[in-house]
């Protein structure tokens, strides 16, 4: 039978022997434990006196404060320990040593030296004044080695951001003697870590093209030079990652959200691959929408009838928001104070639909105490103050708020502007806090032109638009080409006698030299109109406009009308006139498609020599289809001039058709025309302009296939239109006559390239006319190029 037992490992004997010895040892160790801790706890001092030695600059009462060093009392070595942690973690020193001599305690310190020079060695790419901007030592001041530390890591976080991920700054110290050291930054610079690619996964409503277009990272192509936006950022992808959720968010893609942002860094070092995990989920409808009603001044109804949102379009919480809006603004026409909305959204899975129900309720009565502005050394406050359309004593309104800060931030005027409303003097008031910064806003450019109509030309411009911190807007400018030359004067007063009406003033003067046509021009224009809000996307414009116009020509080769219109010499006109303008691209509901609408008409008569009523219409629409890749644009556009008093036009009164009017044809390459039937096959003279004229442009614009950060996209278009109607028929020389005085449309087709370039947006137009005539003046390329530099 075995044993459940082990045997043990020693006998009795052995092991009452290793008990014994096993007490010997802790008794021994006990006795020297004992010994070394009375030793350690007789070791105090005690100091009559206190000496502080090597100090320049601080003060020995402050060094002395910092010991706190009792006289006359014991001190033991953990408190002399804990005064030397004391006075060297202060940072004032370099090195601390303290000496006990019998009763006097000397305290010996060497103090930081000064910083005698800041320098920045290495740095091509970012200048001295803007990497002294981003570090805390400063000259003069008392040198740390803890913050230029700080500072070698904040350098290399500032090439960081401009994508050098590979920078290294070390910070190093010459010793100049009498306390004084130089500070001097070694910098390498490294190069650029490129953004080789930005890619999305889970994205199926819009492809990878569509959606880099949102974003703000590009990635890097053979521009890499010029782009500064195809560099790896982290505040660039924190910006990124919001407009992401509002491109779909306004789409109806509720659930979207982003799960992650991969940013790889290649194994070379040289370049990330920044990828988007999204998950967009299922697309959402308006479903129902209904306004309920807890307070009883509120009409339930009136309030339905201001909703523009219409059920089965896409939900947008924009369009929600703007909804709260109209009502907010019906309820202080009707004097509903503290009035709120509350939107109440239902969710359908099953339908993919959103029901909401806009509830009219009693907010809490709380009023703005007052608004209080700070930052603004130029920027007068009433400028700031009429962004925001509540004023000291009216009810409060978040959203009113949150407006006025994005009106404040849309001025142009400020680098950053914060605004926010804390508890006033008592809890049923606020206080709003405006903290701006305020940035550069005046500009003076000098500059080149070109297009194949005009030639090459110079441009310079001078633009203030918050003149004397006022909000006013002041333009001078200069262009001239080889065949014209522009002066032109602008103000604007935003705020006219403090109402929300803009004052708007121009002056100009222009030249023609064509070395192509029979007759030069000169033209003094003086233009003045105030402008009224009519609603959210309406405008009314009512001006006044006097103009002198002259003509000189070429009698011998010029026809019998142009000859006759240009022996009237210099001309007035004094004109009052109106226009109106609908604008739905910016502030309208749909993101993918906006209208533009206007009308305007100038009565000539009003004192001067002309009397006519000119009147003129244009409608844009554009909308993008197949998921927002391709962009359909269509306008319209026409005028007409009636005469009276017995007027004849001019030239220079009659509408000149311009090839961005109608592509395809010369500027005046078409319309009526005087012919010399005597010369085989018909010499023409210069377009004479007609008194109507009717044109319609349809095009669409879609990507090539290429890689977007080429910024190169596609398209077709297909022009029509005309002009005819002119005056002075009797005027025709002998032997002549008049062409295109009936409408008689032109029919043009073609392709442009369009192409984003850091010097402007080109656009190469290459055309062919369906439909022309033998007198007309076609152009099967144009390019547009304007830039300033």
């Amino acid at each position: 039978m075995q044993s459940n037992h082990r045997a043990a490992p020693f006998g009795p004997a052995v092991q009452g022997r290793l008990r014994v010895i096993l007490a010997s040892w802790i008794f021994v160790f006990s006795l020297l434990f004992t010994a070394f801790g009375t030793a350690a706890d007789a070791q105090t001092y005690s100091f009559s006196s206190v000496t502080v030695a090597g100090n320049q600059r601080v003060d020995s009462g402050t060094i002395l404060s910092y010991a706190a060093i009792p006289r006359g009392q014991p001190v033991s070595a953990a408190q002399l320990n804990s005064a030397y942690q004391r006075i060297n973690e202060s940072g004032l020193f370099e090195s601390v040593a303290l000496e006990p001599s019998g009763s006097t305690l000397r305290i010996t310190v060497v103090e930081f030296p000064t910083v005698n020079r800041i320098t920045f060695e290495g740095n091509r790419r970012v200048d001295d004044e803007t990497l002294a901007n981003t570090i805390g030592s400063r000259s003069r001041y008392v040198y740390s080695a803890n913050q230029a530390e700080a500072d070698a890591q904040a350098i290399a976080e500032a090439y960081s951001q401009t994508g050098r991920v590979a920078a290294r700054v070390t910070p190093k110290v010459i010793r100049r003697g009498n306390g004084r050291v130089d500070l001097v930054f070694e910098i390498f610079e490294g190069d650029i870590v490129e953004l080789e690619r930005v890619s999305f996964v889970g994205n199926k409503a819009f492809s990878d093209s569509r959606l880099r277009r949102v974003v703000e990272s590009k990635q890097a192509g053979f521009l890499r030079q010029i782009i500064q936006r195809d560099t790896y950022s982290e505040d660039r992808i924190a910006f990124d990652r919001q407009v992401l959720r509002d491109f779909y968010l306004s789409r109806g893609y509720v659930d979207f959200r982003i799960n992650s942002v991969q940013a790889q860094l290649a194994r070379e070092r040289d370049g990330y691959f920044l990828t988007f995990n999204l998950v967009e989920g299922q697309r959402f409808r308006f479903g129902n929408i209904t306004t309920s009603s807890e307070v009883p001044e509120a009409d339930a109804q009136a309030f339905q009838d201001v909703i523009r949102v219409r059920s089965g379009a896409y939900f947008s919480p924009t369009d929600v928001e703007n909804t709260i809006a109209r009502m907010e603004r019906l309820a202080i026409q009707q004097g509903l104070d503290f009035l709120r909305v509350e939107p109440e959204i239902s969710r359908n899975d099953r339908a993919l639909t959103l029901d909401v129900n806009f509830k009219l309720t009693r907010g809490p009565r709380v009023f703005v105490e007052r608004i209080d502005i700070e930052g603004n050394t130029t920027t007068l406050d009433s400028v700031i103050r009429r962004q925001f359309d509540v004023a000291e004593g009216d009810p409060f309104n978040p959203r009113e708020i949150r407006e006025s800060a994005e009106r404040i931030r849309a001025l142009g005027y400020f680098g950053n502007a914060d605004v926010q409303a804390r508890e006033g003097s008592t809890p049923q008031q606020v206080v709003v806090d405006v903290d701006v910064d305020e940035a550069p806003t005046g500009s003076l450019s000098f500059g080149g032109t070109y297009s194949t109509s005009s030639g090459i030309g110079l441009v310079a411009n001078f633009k203030e638009t918050n003149f004397l911190g006022r909000g006013q807007t002041v333009n001078l400018s200069f262009s001239g080409a080889s065949e014209s030359r522009v002066y032109q004067a602008g103000f604007i007063e935003p705020a006219f006698l403090g109402r929300d009406v803009a004052f708007s003033l121009n002056l100009g003067y222009y030249e023609t030299d064509n070395a192509n046509s029979e007759y030069d021009t000169q033209n003094a224009n003086f233009e003045t109109g105030l402008t009224f809000p009519l609603s959210e996307q309406s405008t009314f414009k009512a001006k006044y406009l006097l103009n002198w116009t002259d003509m000189q020509i070429d009698s011998s080769v010029a026809g019998g009308i142009v000859t006759a219109e240009a022996a009237r010499g210099g001309l007035f006109t004094s004109a009052v006139g109106y226009e109106f303008t609908y604008d739905s691209r910016l502030t309208g509901l749909n993101p993918n498609a906006g209208v533009l609408l206007s009308f305007g008409q100038d009565v000539a008569g009003v004192g001067g020599d002309a009397t006519y009523v000119k009147s003129s219409a244009r409608a844009i629409a554009q909308t993008k289809v197949w998921n927002e890749e391709v962009t359909l644009r269509a306008t319209v556009q026409g005028g007409a001039i009636s005469t009276f008093s017995d007027y004849d036009t001019r030239v220079t009164d009659r509408y000149l058709l311009s090839n961005r009017v109608l592509r395809g044809f010369k500027p005046d390459g078409l319309g009526p025309r005087e012919i010399d039937n005597a010369t085989n096959g018909g010499t023409t003279s210069d377009a004479l302009g007609g008194k109507f004229f009717a044109a319609a442009q349809f095009e669409a614009e879609f990507p090539l296939g290429l890689p977007e950060e080429y910024g190169i996209r596609g398209g077709v278009f297909y022009d029509v239109g005309t002009v005819w109607g002119i005056d002075g028929a009797t005027n025709v020389a002998a032997g002549n006559s008049v062409v295109q005085n009936d409408p008689d449309l032109r029919h043009v087709v073609g392709l442009s390239i369009f192409w984003d370039t850091p010097i402007g947006p080109l656009r190469f137009n290459f055309s062919h006319a369906l439909k022309k005539e033998t007198y007309d003046e076609v152009q099967e390329f144009d390019l547009t190029i304007s830039t300033r530099f």
